[in-house]
């Protein structure tokens, strides 16, 4: 059986780093524990610390992060300076970031936050804020305070592990109460901004996993990773995993898999994060396996054109989202790239008959599916689709199945275009479809 795609994998960056609770607790010393998933209630009490700092923090400016920012500091193994520059720019970063997510939160309808499930939510961005308040008054200078600080990234990642879920969960049950318009718009806000905060935390794990100051005298062997960024990333290989992993499920529920066919740019690498391409790659593989095969047109392979874009200069705002905040730390600086970036597109070409022109218009909403009710069982839809919040709220965020999940596009396209990338359909109706996947990564790293 294949290998699930790395990120539905990152749980175990928590078991790589198990947090020393004795330690914890000495440097932090007004954390609460984390909130229980059987009570709930508004505004929760279970942080320490007062309203107007949230309202302080959610109004200061927001950073543009960049690929860049993320290798500022450097290949692996770190020194201990470069290590320290890394906490302290993750930990300037961070709790700006959970304040605007518990604002968002308090701005949606009372009786929406109300529901147990985004309560939950609500008191695990509350919890996470109070554990790194106490250590923002005053930079990280040792490295027991950096290992106890990343005993808090690993926590932060362990907490919000299961959020995707449990919001979709909690707005199914809310629905009377909010318009889906609402719903897409905040959860396209929040999983952007959920895909950031993980990718700042699990950064700086990685580069404390595999800093100088923690490995003892074995030298690290030759990697092209900077943290969780892969900067010689081949997508053909991202892309024959994800094909064993979707085809082995398409085969398991159908009984046959259509083939692949990949030309192109094939040798092409650019500098990337391994797990968002994972991700994307899965999701769009999934959709077009499962139209070859209920078309009856397995026999027709899926044709993947793979182009590497033209040099060109890299614009001063592109490859940036403005999702994070907080000024510049000192230390040591690591030049990120030389030259124009890589831009690749891929394109998923297949023969399943295209996508319904009726469909078409909502292919980007978060509870919009074209899984028919039959295939999946009993649940909340009408003209022959399920509701995908319903069906999200059960995948507790690594459903395998082929479909009806309903948030694969529109979060496919939120990790495509969170660095300046993107995603784009083309569906002839009767046909086929095309799927156009842009990635832009660094320059020369």
């Amino acid at each position: 059986m294949a290998q699930r795609p790395l990120l539905l994998q990152s749980r175990f960056l928590r078991e790589l780093c198990p947090p020393p609770r004795s330690r914890r607790r000495s440097i932090v010393t007004n954390a609460s524990a984390p909130p229980s998933s059987s009570t709930w209630s508004i505004p929760p009490t279970t942080a320490d610390f007062a309203d107007d700092q949230v309202a302080r923090l959610a109004a200061r400016p927001l950073h543009l992060l960049t690929l860049s920012d993320l290798v500022r500091h450097g290949r692996p193994p770190l020194s201990t300076s470069a290590l320290l520059s890394s906490a302290n720019f993750t930990l300037s970063l961070l709790p700006i970031r959970l304040a605007h997510r518990i604002r968002a939160l308090r701005n949606l309808p009372f009786i929406v936050v109300s529901n147990p499930h985004i309560s939950r939510i609500y008191n695990n961005y509350l919890h996470s804020l109070s554990t790194l308040l106490p250590l923002a008054h005053s930079p990280i200078t040792s490295l027991a305070a950096e290992a106890a600080f990343t005993d808090l990234m690993a926590d932060l990642v362990q907490t919000h592990a299961n959020t995707i879920p449990v919001l979709a969960r909690g707005f199914l049950e809310s629905r009377r109460y909010i318009a889906p318009a609402d719903v897409t718009r905040f959860l396209d806000e929040h999983l952007r901004a959920r895909i950031g905060t993980r990718l700042i935390a699990e950064q700086h794990i990685a580069l404390h996993l595999s800093s100088h100051p923690h490995c003892g005298d074995t030298p690290a062997p030759p990697s092209t990773h900077i943290g969780v960024i892969d900067t010689k990333l081949s997508p053909v290989a991202v892309l024959r995993h994800c094909e064993t992993f979707v085809g082995e499920l398409c085969e398991l529920k159908y009984g046959v898999r259509p083939s692949l066919v990949v030309n192109g740019a094939v040798d092409t690498t650019l500098a990337h994060v391994p797990t968002h391409l994972e991700y994307i790659l899965t999701e769009l593989l999934k959709n077009a396996f499962r139209a070859t095969v209920e078309s009856g047109r397995e026999r027709e392979p899926i044709e993947i054109t793979i182009a590497k874009s033209p040099a060109e200069p890299y614009p001063s705002e592109c490859n940036t989202v403005r999702d994070g905040a907080g000024a510049d730390v000192e230390g040591e600086t690591f030049d990120p790239g030389e030259g124009p970036p890589t831009n690749v597109t891929i394109r998923i070409r297949d023969r399943g008959g295209g996508i319904s022109p009726a469909h078409l218009p909502h292919i980007w909403g978060y509870s919009f599916t074209t899984f028919s009710d039959e295939a999946v069982g009993p649940a909340g839809g009408s003209n022959g689709t399920i509701d995908a919040l319903n069906t999200l709220s059960k995948s507790g965020g690594e459903g395998s199945s082929l479909a009806g999940l309903g948030y694969g596009l529109p979060l496919g396209r939120a990790y495509a275009e969170y660095f300046g990338g993107g995603v784009a359909v083309q569906s002839l109706w009767g046909w086929g479809t095309d799927v156009f996947l842009r990635l832009r990564g660094l320059g020369r790293v």
